[in-house]
C-alpha cells in the first residue's frame, strides 16, 4: 500500500523480476547520457529520471502493459525509499560491512542459480563478480538501511484478535481471496547407523579415486564417474562460489590450496571430499569436486527395515499412538521433537501448497495423495534433501484443507497478517506525513501532474 508495486511482478518472468529487484542493470554509457537527469531529490539524495526509465524499459521488455501512472508509482516508491535512507541517516543507524556482505552474496546467488551460472551472470553484466559487488555495495547499503528504518518504525506492531476480526470485516465480500487447497505432514524418519566400517569403505573409496588422479587420470571424469554430489557431478565436479557459500572446512580447504592443485581427502558432515582448485579471484573461486558419502551397510538397512516395519505395524494395528511411536522411533532431528511435523522451509508454518511440494519434496504428495486426513504411508525409502543422508519412513496426512473462500476459523494466521501489514501501512503513512515536513523535498516540474498518495510538496 505504501510499498508501492508500480507494475504486477507475478507477470514478469522471474529472471528480469530478480535483475530488477536484486540490482538494476545499468545502461551504457550513451544512453546514460541522454536521459539522464535528476527529477526528484531528498535531502542530500537525488533520485534520476534513469532510475525509473530503467525499471520501465526492463517492464516492457518483459512484455508488461504499463498504466499511464507507472512513472509517477515508482518516482513516489523511490521518494519513500530515499525518505527513508535520510532519516536512518540523520538517526546515525549502522549497517555493517559483514551485513553488505551477506545481503550482496544471497542475491547473487539468486540471480545465478536463475541464469545457470557465475559466469553466465558475469557475461549477462559484462563484469567480474569482484566489479559487480563493488559497483553495487552502496546501493545495497542503502536498502538495507531503508529496510532497517522501516523495521523500526513498524517493530512494536501487533494486532489484538478483536482487530483481525474487525479487518476482516472490512473486506468487500467479492474480494475475499480463493485459498488454494493446503496440506500439512508429519513423518516418522530412522536413519540406520553409519558404522566405522561403513566410513572406512567410503574413505578408502575416494583414496583410491585420488590416487588414480594423481596418476593421470582426469579429474572431471572421475567427478562424473563417481561423485554423489547430484548438484556438481553432471558438471565434471565443477563449483563456482565466494566465501561464504560452502561449510567452513570446504572453504578451508579451497583456500589452502593453489591453481591446480588436489587436497588431500577431508571430512564434513556431508561424507569425504577432495577438492581441485581451478582459479580463485579474491573471496571468489571455481574448483572441482568429488564427494563420497559413507552409506550403512546391508545389515543396518536390514535393522533399520526391521524397526521401521515393526513402527508401522503398531500404528496400524492402534497398539501405540503416533505421538509415541515419534518418540520410540523417530531419529530425525527437526521433526522428532515436533510431533513429526514437517515445517515448510519456503514459509516457515506447516502449511505446504502444491508449488512449495513440487519445489522441495514431490515424493509426499505421491505418499499421501490417496490417503484420509490422519492415515499413514507405507514404509518408504528417503533421501534427506538437505544433507542427503539415507532412511526409511512413515508419513502421515495431518491435514488438507479443500479450495474456499478465506475465513476467520480456518484461515485466521493468513488474516492476521494481513491485518498486521494493513496497520503497518497506516503506521508508516503517519511517519510519512510527519517527517516530509522536516526533509528537504524537490520535485522536477515534468512530474507536476502527479497525484501522488503522499503530499511531498507542501502546496
Amino acid at each position: 500500500m505504501l510499498q508501492f508495486i508500480p507494475f504486477s511482478q507475478k507477470n514478469l518472468p522471474i529472471l528480469l523480476v530478480l535483475v530488477m529487484n536484486l540490482f538494476a542493470v545499468p545502461f551504457t554509457y550513451s544512453q546514460r547520457k541522454e536521459i539522464d537527469k535528476v527529477v526528484a531529490q531528498v535531502g542530500d539524495n537525488v533520485i534520476l529520471l534513469s532510475d525509473i526509465q530503467s525499471q520501465k524499459i526492463q517492464a516492457l521488455q518483459a512484455g508488461v502493459e504499463l498504466k499511464p501512472e507507472f512513472e509517477c508509482e515508482m518516482l513516489e516508491e523511490l521518494l519513500y525509499q530515499e525518505l527513508l535512507i535520510n532519516q536512518a541517516k540523520l538517526d546515525s543507524l549502522v549497517i555493517s560491512d559483514q551485513q553488505v556482505d551477506a545481503e550482496m552474496e544471497n542475491r547473487i546467488r539468486v540471480i545465478e542459480n536463475q541464469i545457470g551460472s557465475r559466469q553466465k551472470m558475469e557475461e549477462f553484466y559484462g563484469k567480474s563478480i569482484t566489479q559487480i559487488k563493488d559497483e553495487f555495495r552502496n546501493v545495497i547499503k542503502d536498502q538495507l538501511l531503508s529496510q532497517e528504518m522501516e523495521r523500526q518504525i513498524t517493530a512494536d506492531i501487533s494486532v489484538s484478535p478483536k482487530e483481525v476480526a474487525a479487518f476482516f470485516k472490512t473486506i468487500p465480500e467479492d474480494s475475499i481471496p480463493l485459498i488454494n487447497s493446503k496440506l500439512s505432514f508429519q513423518q516418522i524418519v530412522f536413519y540406520p547407523e553409519i558404522t566405522k566400517e561403513d566410513k572406512k569403505l567410503a574413505y578408502n573409496k575416494l583414496l583410491e579415486i585420488r590416487t588414480a588422479i594423481m596418476s593421470g587420470k582426469s579429474f572431471e571424469t572421475q567427478a562424473r564417474i563417481h561423485s554423489m554430489d547430484p548438484g556438481s557431478a553432471p558438471l565434471g565436479g565443477k563449483i563456482t562460489a565466494s566465501r561464504g557459500m560452502m561449510v567452513p572446512k570446504f572453504e578451508a580447504t579451497v583456500f589452502s590450496l593453489k591453481p591446480g592443485e588436489v587436497s588431500e581427502i577431508f571430512e564434513t558432515t556431508y561424507g569425504y571430499h577432495i577438492v581441485k582448485l581451478i582459479e580463485r579471484k579474491g573471496d571468489d573461486y571455481t574448483c572441482t569436486h568429488i564427494l563420497i558419502i559413507p552409506e550403512f551397510n546391508t545389515e543396518s538397512l536390514a535393522l533399520g527395515a526391521a524397526k521401521i516395519d515393526s513402527c508401522y505395524d503398531l500404528l496400524r494395528k492402534n497398539l501405540i499412538t503416533w505421538n509415541d511411536a515419534v518418540t520410540k522411533f523417530s531419529n530425525d532431528g527437526p521433526t522428532m521433537h515436533n510431533k513429526g511435523i514437517i515445517t515448510n522451509p519456503i514459509t516457515g508454518e506447516q502449511n505446504w501448497s502444491m508449488e512449495d511440494l513440487n519445489q522441495v519434496d514431490q515424493q509426499i504428495y505421491l505418499l499421501t495423495n490417496t490417503l484420509e486426513v490422519g492415515q499413514i504411508s507405507s514404509p518408504s525409502f528417503y533421501v534427506d534433501p538437505m544433507e542427503r543422508k539415507q532412511g526409511m519412513r512413515i508419513v502421515r496426512l495431518l491435514e488438507r484443507t479443500e479450495p474456499h473462500r478465506a475465513n476467520l476459523k480456518d484461515d485466521y494466521t493468513l488474516i492476521q497478517r494481513a491485518a498486521e501489514n494493513d496497520k503497518k501501512q497506516k503506521i508508516i503513512k503517519k511517519w510519512v506525513q510527519g517527517k516530509i515536513g522536516n526533509a528537504y523535498i524537490r520535485i522536477d516540474e515534468s512530474f507536476s501532474s502527479c497525484t501522488f498518495k503522499n503530499q511531498w510538496i507542501a502546496k
